[in-house]
């Protein structure tokens, strides 16, 4: 059973500091890392993240006119469209020398210009599929999914069927947003392929604008159970380590320890159960980059259980008896994929301003690994203190 309740005890407030640019040269901040396409779970493009946002900053020129802020920034960003423009003004989304102004605003020189919105519409021919979905709230302005593993998100290089898109464009086919071929229709965020749990879905523009606003001032709450391999010495603490492509294997991510690349990368952390061999934690994301929780644990020396992609497929920790072998073969057959599952998630509701909280239950196959190691603990007596 999902569980639905409202709590802002736990609110996140974080701020990234925002770098400006010269209005000649205009730049995105994305969501995420750079050239993310690097799985058939996170296909994207560059800049693309598991937040999915963009965000432009614009200092304005010395000899610059007075000009109406809509017009000043179609015309200065390309693809954008002046109503698209108008909605982020409306939510909020523009800021001018720090505070949020109105499409009627007129710029003036040297005006610091902060934009926020979502990522812009991919045309593609989606055919809308019968998936079922379980949904888990839904109003006129926003629809919370909670996915389960092997579910693709949205079409990309080998996903052209099958995605949570196209699910949601049969389900919400009488909504403009989703009857457009839009191959990123109403999203905000994402979580991998094989990692279960819970998404919010815009369902208008306007709950678009708001919820992109959200993710990019970090105060989404977000947390996640995990299944990581090795006994974590502390019992809860933050990992700090800059996320970008690995510059040895194309298809990974990387921690750059030094800052010297990647994204600002923030996950906390708590422990919640020991096995012995392996640990149950809760992790708890203020940035959301392409597989932060699963990258930062790896490079702690935790890599998520049965995460194929960094490391923990193998026996890692434990013993070498033979039926030490077979059980862990055993639980790798109970959850085929890395053990990982959002399970919280938090944000202000884009109409009501009120703070709304989703809680979802561990999966079928998440529960079923975990009654496995009570067992094994408890039948070979492990001595937690000594391991």
């Amino acid at each position: 059973m999902t569980q639905f309740k409202i709590d802002k005890d736990d609110y996140i407030e974080d701020e990234e500091p925002i770098v400006l640019f010269d209005s000649n040269v205009l730049q995105i901040d994305g969501g995420g890392d750079d050239d993310v396409d690097i799985d058939d779970d996170v296909e994207g493009d560059e800049n693309e993240g598991d937040e999915m946002y963009e965000h432009f900053s614009v200092t304005v020129d010395k000899g610059q006119s007075l000009m109406r802020l809509d017009k000043f920034l179609t015309a200065r960003l390309e693809h954008t469209s002046r109503n698209r423009i108008q909605t982020a003004a409306d939510g909020g989304n523009i800021l001018v020398n720090g505070k949020p102004q109105k499409s009627s605003y007129k710029v003036k020189p040297l005006d610091q210009i902060s934009i926020v919105m979502p990522y812009p519409r991919r045309k593609e021919e989606i055919v809308p599929e019968n998936i079922p979905l379980n949904i888990v709230y839904e109003d006129d302005d926003i629809i919370v999914i909670n996915k389960e593993a092997g579910m693709v998100v949205h079409p990309g290089v080998g996903n052209h069927s099958g995605t949570l898109v196209h699910a949601l464009s049969y389900h919400l086919s009488n909504l403009e947003m989703f009857s457009e071929g839009n191959a990123r229709a109403g999203l905000v965020h994402r979580i991998d392929k094989d990692t279960s749990g819970l998404l919010v879905v815009a369902k208008n523009e306007k709950a678009h604008a708001a919820l992109a606003k959200q993710f990019f001032d970090h105060t989404i709450y977000r947390r996640y159970v995990a299944l990581v391999w090795g006994n974590i010495a502390e019992d809860e603490g933050t990992i700090i380590g800059n996320i970008g492509r690995s510059p040895k294997e194309r298809l990974q991510m990387y921690v750059f320890a030094d800052g010297s690349d990647g994204k600002h990368a923030v996950t906390h952390f708590k422990v919640l159960r020991r096995y012995g061999y392996v640990t149950l934690v809760e992790c708890r994301l203020e940035t959301g980059r392409t597989h932060q929780i699963r990258v930062h644990m790896s490079w702690q020396g935790h890599p998520l259980f049965n995460d194929e992609r960094y490391g923990g497929n193998r026996i890692l920790k434990g013993t070498t008896f033979q039926r030490y072998k077979q059980f862990i073969e055993n639980c790798f057959k109970l959850i085929p994929r890395q053990s990982l599952h959002a399970r919280a998630l938090g944000f202000d509701h884009p109409t009501t301003g009120k703070y709304v909280q989703f809680e979802s239950e561990l999966p079928e196959d998440f529960k079923a690994v975990l009654q496995k190691w009570d067992s094994y603990t408890d039948a070979v007596g492990l001595d937690m203190d000594e391991i």
